[in-house]
C-alpha cells in the first residue's frame, strides 16, 4: 500500500513538473510574440491601413493556426482566454491611465456631450440591441436563452473598442472630437459594464415596471458610488503624499504609492461590485490634478512614462490574446453542425451594432449642436460619421462579458451559448479587421489635415513644457488657464454662458479649498538641501 500511493506522489509530481514547464514555454512565447507586435507595430508606423491593435491581433490568429497545426487540431492557444485575467490585471493600467492622460480641460468642457455619448447613448444601443436580440432570436431555436440572456447580449454589444480610431486622430488638429471619441469610449465601457452587473442581479423571470425602476435605480447607484470612490481614492493619495514628503527620502515610494493606490481603488469597486472602471478612470484624474503636483519632478516624468508604458503593453497583450483564443477548436466543434445559424446570429448581431451606434449618435449630436453657440464647438456631419465610426468595433470587453454570460470557466456545452459566443469572437474579429483597417483612409478621407491648423481652437496650446518632456503636456500648465470670466450679474447672464461661469466658480473653490488641503498645481514638492521645505510648510 506503501508502495502505491509514493508511486502515485511521485507521478503526480511528474505531472507538476510538466505542466509548470509548458506553463514557461507559453509565457516565454507569448513574451516573445509581443515583442515582435512592437517591433512590428513600429515599422507600419506610418502605413495607410494598419495600426498596432490590428497588427497584434493578426499575430495572434497566425500564431493560433500555427499552434493549431504543430498540435494536430487539439489547441490554438498558449493561454485560455479569462475574465479574470482581463478585468483584474489587464483593463485596470489601461483604464487608469486613460484618465490620468487625459487633458482635463478639455474633457471637462466637452462633459455633457461626452455623458450624453457615453452614458444615455450607450443606454440607447443596449435598448436596441436588446430588443433586436429578443425578436430576431427567438425564433432561431438559441435554447436556453432567456430574457436575461438578451439582456446581457444588448450590454455585452453596447461595448465599443475605440483604440483604433484614437491611434489616428490627433487630439491637436481635432481636439474637440478626439475628446468625445476618447470620453464617450471610457464612460461606454464603464456603463455597458454596470449595465451587465445590474442586468446580473435581478431576477427577469417576470419583467413588470418595478423591476424596470429597480433597474435603473441600481444602474444610477452603481454609476455615482463608483464615480465617488474613485476620487475619494484620488484625495486621499493627494493627501497622504502631500502631507508625509514621501520624496525627501526616495522618489520610489511617491511611484508606487500612487501606482498601489490606483490599482487599490479598482479592486475595492471590485470588491462592492460597483463599477471599476469608472472608479479608476476618476482616480487617474484626480490623481493628475492633485497628487502628480505633490511629488518631485523625477517622479512625475517616471509615472507618466511607467503608466503609459504599462497600459500599451497591456493593450497589445489584449489583442494578442484575443487573436489566440478566436480559434479555440473547442468551441467551434459544437456549432460545426449549424454553421447557417452562426452566421445568421453573427450578422444580426453586426447589423444591430450598427443600427445601435446610428441610433443616438446622430440625434444626440443634433441635441448637443442646439445648445452650442459657436461653429467650433459643434459636431459637424463629417465628425458624426467618425463618432458613429468610431464606436463600431467591438473588442476584450464585450469577449469577457461574454465568456462571464455563457460560460462556466471558459468552457460550455450548450448549443445556445457555444452559437452566442462564437458569434461574439467573429464580431470582434470582423470589426476590429475590417472596420479598423478602414479607419485610417476613413478620418483622413473625411477630416483631411488641415495645412493651417487653428491653434486657437485647441484648448490644451503646445507650451515650453510641452517640448522639455513631450509626455508630460497631457497635464494642464499654468499657460492654458482661461482669462478670467467675469461674475455674472443676472440670472440671465448666467444661462446663457453656463460653462464658462461653472469652470470659473470651480476654479475658485479648487483655489479656496481644494488645494490647500490636497495640494495640486503650485505645490512644490521637497527636494533636500534647497529651501524648499519651509516654503512648503508655509504653504500648509
Amino acid at each position: 500500500m506503501g508502495f502505491e500511493v509514493g508511486a502515485l506522489l511521485e507521478k503526480m509530481n511528474i505531472l507538476s513538473t510538466t505542466s509548470d514547464h509548458a506553463s514557461v514555454v507559453s509565457l516565454n512565447i507569448f513574451i516573445a510574440l509581443l515583442c515582435v507586435c512592437i517591433v512590428i507595430g513600429h515599422l507600419l508606423e506610418e502605413n495607410r491601413w494598419m495600426n498596432e491593435s490590428i497588427t497584434a491581433l493578426i499575430i495572434g490568429l497566425c500564431t493560433g493556426v500555427v499552434i493549431l497545426l504543430i498540435s494536430g487540431g487539439t489547441s490554438s492557444h498558449l493561454l485560455v482566454f479569462s475574465e479574470d485575467l482581463f478585468f483584474i490585471y489587464l483593463l485596470p493600467p489601461i483604464i487608469f491611465n486613460a484618465g490620468f492622460q487625459v487633458k482635463k480641460k478639455q474633457f471637462f468642457r466637452n462633459f455633457m456631450t461626452i455623458m450624453l455619448f457615453g452614458a444615455l447613448g450607450t443606454l440607447i444601443s443596449f435598448v436596441i440591441i436588446s430588443l433586436g436580440a429578443i425578436g430576431l432570436f427567438k425564433h432561431m431555436n438559441l435554447e436556453p436563452l432567456q430574457i436575461g440572456d438578451y439582456l446581457a447580449i444588448g450590454a455585452i454589444f453596447s461595448a465599443t473598442d475605440s483604440v483604433c480610431t484614437l491611434q489616428v486622430l490627433n487630439q491637436d488638429e481635432t481636439p474637440l472630437l478626439y475628446s468625445l471619441v476618447f470620453g464617450e469610449g471610457v464612460v461606454n465601457d464603464a456603463t455597458s459594464v454596470v449595465l451587465f452587473n445590474a442586468v446580473q442581479n435581478f431576477d427577469l423571470s417576470h419583467v413588470n415596471t418595478s423591476v424596470a425602476l429597480k433597474l435603473i435605480g441600481n444602474f444610477l447607484y452603481l454609476f455615482i458610488s463608483s464615480t465617488v470612490l474613485g476620487v475619494v481614492a484620488g484625495l486621499l493619495s493627494a493627501f497622504i503624499i502631500k502631507k508625509l514628503y514621501f520624496g525627501r527620502h526616495s522618489t520610489d515610494r511617491e511611484v508606487a504609492l500612487m501606482m498601489l493606490m490606483a490599482y487599490l481603488s479598482y479592486m475595492i469597486a471590485e470588491f462592492f461590485d460597483l463599477s471599476a472602471i469608472l472608479t479608476v478612470f476618476f482616480c487617474g484624474i484626480v490623481m493628475s490634478h492633485y497628487t502628480w503636483h505633490n511629488v518631485t519632478e523625477s517622479s512625475r516624468i517616471t509615472t507618466k512614462h511607467a503608466f503609459a508604458t504599462l497600459s500599451f503593453v497591456a493593450e497589445i497583450f489584449i489583442f494578442l490574446y484575443v487573436g489566440m483564443d478566436a480559434l479555440d477548436i473547442d468551441k467551434w466543434k459544437i456549432v460545426s453542425d449549424s454553421p447557417r445559424t452562426s452566421i445568421e446570429v453573427s450578422s444580426i448581431l453586426l447589423g444591430l451594432v450598427l443600427l445601435g451606434r446610428a441610433s443616438f449618435v446622430f440625434p444626440l449630436s443634433f441635441l448637443s449642436n442646439l445648445i452650442k453657440r459657436t461653429p467650433q464647438e459643434k459636431i459637424h456631419f463629417k465628425q458624426q460619421i467618425t463618432i458613429w465610426w468610431a464606436g463600431l468595433m467591438r473588442g476584450a470587453v464585450s469577449m469577457a462579458l461574454a465568456y462571464n454570460q455563457f460560460t462556466r470557466a471558459g468552457y460550455t456545452k450548450l448549443r445556445g451559448n457555444s452559437i452566442m459566443i462564437t458569434s461574439t469572437i467573429t464580431v470582434v474579429l470582423f470589426s476590429t479587421m475590417v472596420f479598423g483597417l478602414m479607419t485610417k483612409p476613413l478620418i483622413r478621407l473625411l477630416l483631411p489635415s488641415p495645412k493651417h491648423l487653428n491653434r486657437m481652437i485647441s484648448s490644451e496650446p503646445v507650451t515650453p513644457k510641452s517640448f522639455i518632456v513631450p509626455l508630460l503636456n497631457g497635464q494642464d500648465s499654468e499657460a492654458d488657464l482661461p482669462a478670467p470670466v467675469p461674475r455674472p450679474t443676472s440670472l440671465r447672464m448666467l444661462m446663457t454662458a453656463p460653462r464658462h461661469t461653472v469652470h470659473y466658480y470651480w476654479r475658485k473653490f479648487d483655489d479656496a479649498f481644494m488645494r490647500p488641503v490636497f495640494g495640486g498645481r503650485g505645490f512644490v514638492p521637497y527636494v533636500p538641501g534647497s529651501p524648499i521645505e519651509q516654503s512648503n510648510r508655509q504653504f500648509h
